[in-house]
């Protein structure tokens, strides 16, 4: 009986073949792997040359093989291309690595029998031909006895069944096969179920325990699927963006995107607030003042006052000692030293909690800033990528009836996008027409200015007006009509500069977008400056025996919450009562548009009205988180009923990256600019908050380190520290330094990338244009020697007839 041939490649082992099976379709894994084999079939062909000698026969002869059936041909024609060609084709890497399906069963049994034995295999030369596994295509192959499939395939099936479940299972996955053949391989190779049985028996286990142990964890992997499709459920934005990106474009995808990037700044920036202030505090809560406890009375919610006064929510309720249990309220308003047990001082935990926090956000914010910046800015292939989207952009993994409606919505939105750009590159105008434009934009850009100006100028009188008549407790209410007044301007000056920029008549949609952003970002950033002036300039003079921290934490907080009260009105009569008025009296179809400017820039307020609060309410990021939420439920149901897709449609490329420049520079500086001083120069007040017998916020840590000096000499390093680290404004430079020196390398990096990208393109272009000029030298050549030959043999034949007038 004859032994099955033992076909083992001699493919060196390296470390990595250990761990993870790297799969065939790894073109470099394979090409080391079949180097060997691909020598040598290539010499063979060049001796033997039995491929060429039949392509020659099969040219003379009919094309038919001994059994009547036609001999396919290959994918060269034999009369196009010479036999140096062909030979040149058949050892393409190309036309030998991972095609043949028995050169992947033959490699993956050589796999299993390393596992197995781990010892050095035979080399390559001393197996026959004929167990050899073909690597070439159609009519290349070389040996018929070399397609034997059923024989590797018999020996793969042994060797899987020695391996581990585990690691069967794992080799099936990475194997380059149909799902039909893979499963019929782990059918064959699963061990039979009496030697099962008596393997089992043998090792004192009973079936029943396996079955057990089998749907024990077949639920629990069932129970993890439920868990986590329950969280990715909890996500607001897990199906909703793919729908809005393939309906709206990403244009307005871009704003939703924004948004979620700003719930994830808002969430870090509140996690070290409630670990190490709110938290500690509300666990050891200060004692009541007298009068303080006051009825809920509802309007707390929009005022942030009444009983809210004496909450965690504002400075002024947080202690100024070592926390312990509640101390008892002296006459001088500060507590005691009874919490020595406890060394946690509440000033200091509040100062570097709230620095912490924002040099986190800030470390973050740059780095979502550059990452962003690099992805925004890929070099693309802008020749073929509409090809690319008309023929490569399906998923064929999508088979639900909503996905694949989805994937088409994407895929059309995606392409009008591309068609706009390209079709929105006009020509230069004409001198008229440039100075023509130029005027209209100054006039637009005058007009936006001075309402600026003039919105500045209303609300810094309407806050002098509110300085000069005092407020009693009973008349909270009062204190909402300068937030009412500043929501006021915030929503009717957007509008007011989109009539002026119909004026423009911008050819770009993109630079009308960014014009928008800029007059909507100076508006915005002018009336924040003038508040913060009113809150540090103005307030805290006049309210010098009053806690001023907390009043100018309640003015931010009704700043944030009538914010959110206007973007719903906005949204309800600017986007629902408009498509109503349009659809039902003025007979139109048209709905209105989704103004990404406007949103945006609300967006950006609302998170900067948070940092510039989060010293004097530790709880309003958690407010804020709040209004995202509630915000992208209402303005993605706002969108889908009431708007419609943009016009005019343009790719979005660049907003991301805009958006977050606007949330660093401007919003997230100024609003670090504001606390800083509040720190370094306001003095705080002496009735409450951690730090009312200190001249400065910022004297809690030099009384920290006096304390630290006359500790003992365990901890002296601590006090050299502060006074080299913190104190001293050169590592503020230094840090500030190397923040625009990775921003920088960050830019450079990018282009530089931008640059090889374009020499490799270049590269991969001349290397084909190569190929294509070495296979044209080569047919013509084998053209000229074929002529020469006919010529030669036509000259003989002549002679022969000539010499031999028989032949006649």
């Amino acid at each position: 009986m004859a032994q099955p041939l033992n076909f083992v490649l001699s493919v060196p082992e390296t470390p990595e073949d250990h761990g993870q099976e790297p799969s065939p379709y790894d073109e470099s894994d394979v090409h080391d792997s079949f180097h060997q084999l691909i020598q040598e079939q290539s010499r063979w062909v060049a001796e033997e040359g039995l491929e060429l000698q039949e392509r020659e026969r099969e040219a003379e002869a009919p094309q038919t093989a001994g059994s009547g059936r036609r001999v396919p041909l290959g994918p060269e024609d034999v009369g196009e291309y010479s036999t140096a060609t062909l030979r040149i084709l058949a050892s393409m890497p190309s036309r030998t690595i991972g095609r043949s399906r028995g050169a992947i069963i033959s490699q993956y049994y050589n796999r299993t029998v390393r596992l197995r034995r781990r010892v050095s295999p035979p080399e390559l030369r001393s197996v026959g031909r004929s167990a050899r596994p073909s690597l070439r295509l159609y009519d290349l192959e070389l040996d018929p006895a070399a397609l034997e499939e059923e024989e590797k395939r018999l020996l793969l099936v042994k060797e899987l069944q020695g391996l581990p479940v585990a690691q069967r299972d794992h080799m099936l996955r990475g194997m380059p096969l149909g799902l039909a053949e893979k499963r019929c391989l782990r059918e064959e190779s699963r061990t039979p179920r009496g030697m099962r049985r008596g393997r089992l028996g043998r090792r004192g286990l009973l079936p029943c325990c396996g079955r057990l142990r089998d749907a024990c964890i077949l639920a629990l992997h069932s129970l993890g699927l439920g868990l986590l499709s329950g969280l990715l459920a909890l996500m607001p934005w897990r199906y909703a963006l793919k729908q809005i990106g393939g309906r709206f474009g990403s244009s307005v995808l871009s704003y939703f995107l924004f948004l979620k990037t700003l719930l994830a700044f808002n969430a870090l920036l509140l996690l070290p607030l409630l670990a190490f202030l709110v938290g500690v505090q509300a666990a050891f809560p200060p004692p009541a003042s007298p009068g303080s406890a006051r009825s809920f009375t509802g309007l707390e919610l929009l005022t942030g006052g009444g009983s809210f006064n004496h909450t965690v929510l504002y400075y002024g309720y947080y202690s100024n000692s070592t926390l312990n249990r509640p101390c008892a309220l002296p006459p001088d308003g500060q507590c005691g030293h009874e919490a020595d047990s406890l060394p946690y001082n509440m000033p200091l935990a509040y100062l570097f909690t709230v620095g912490i926090a924002f040099f986190i956000t800030c470390i973050t914010l740059v780095y979502s800033m550059s990452r962003s910046f690099g992805e925004s800015y890929r070099v693309g292939s802008a020749s073929g990528v509409h090809a690319v989207t008309v023929f490569c952009s399906w998923d064929h993994k999508v088979t639900q009836r909503r996905a694949s409606r989805l994937q088409c919505d994407n895929i059309r939105t995606h392409l009008k996008e591309l068609l706009a750009e390209r079709q929105g590159r006009q020509g230069p105008r004409s001198v008229c027409g440039r100075l023509r434009q130029a005027a209209v934009l100054g006039l637009v850009w005058l007009l936006c200015l001075g309402t600026t100006v003039g919105c500045t100028v209303a609300v810094y009188a309407f806050s002098e007006l509110m300085i000069k008549s005092p407020v009693s407790a009973a008349q909270e209410g009062v204190l909402l009509a300068l937030p009412v007044l500043v929501c006021l301007l915030n929503l009717g000056a957007p509008y007011l500069f989109r009539c002026l920029a119909a004026l423009e008549r911008q050819d770009s949609p993109v630079l009308e977008v960014y014009l928008a952003i800029c007059r909507n970002l100076i508006f915005k950033m002018t009336i924040l400056g003038i508040l913060c002036y009113h809150w540090l300039g103005r307030r805290v003079g006049t309210l010098k025996d009053q806690c001023w921290e907390n009043f100018v934490g309640q003015e931010l907080y009704r700043l944030t919450v009538l914010d959110f009260i206007f973007v719903l009105l906005d949204t309800l009569f600017g986007e629902l009562l408009w498509r109503l008025i349009s659809e039902k009296k003025l007979k139109r179809r048209e709905k209105p548009e989704f103004d990404i400017a406007g949103n945006v820039l609300e967006l950006i307020y609302g998170q900067t009205l948070t940092w510039l609060g989060v010293l004097f309410c530790p709880l309003l990021p958690a407010i804020q988180i709040i209004k995202l939420l509630l915000i992208f439920y209402v303005k993605k149901t706002s969108l889908m009923a009431n708007c419609q897709a943009p016009r005019r449609p343009w790719l979005a490329s660049h907003m991301s990256t805009v958006f977050t420049s606007l949330l660093c520079f401007p919003s997230f500086l100024g609003a670090a600019v504001f606390l800083c001083y509040a720190v370094w120069q306001v003095k705080p007040s002496s009735t409450c908050g951690p730090f009312r017998t200190l001249d400065t916020m910022y004297e809690a840590g030099k009384v920290w380190v006096r304390h630290l000096e006359a500790a003992g000499p365990r901890v002296s390093w601590l006090p050299w520290v502060h006074r080299y680290l913190v104190e001293n404004t050169f590592p503020v430079y230094l840090v500030s330094a190397l923040l625009l020196a990775v921003i920088y390398l960050n830019i450079q990096v990018v282009k530089g990338q931008r640059r090889v990208i374009c020499l490799l393109k270049e590269q991969i272009s001349n290397e084909g244009e190569d190929k294509v000029f070495l296979i044209n030298r080569l047919h013509s050549v084998y053209e000229r020697k074929e002529r020469s030959r006919v010529g030669r043999e036509g000259r003989q034949e002549a002679e022969r007839l000539v010499d031999d007038p028989d032949a006649w």
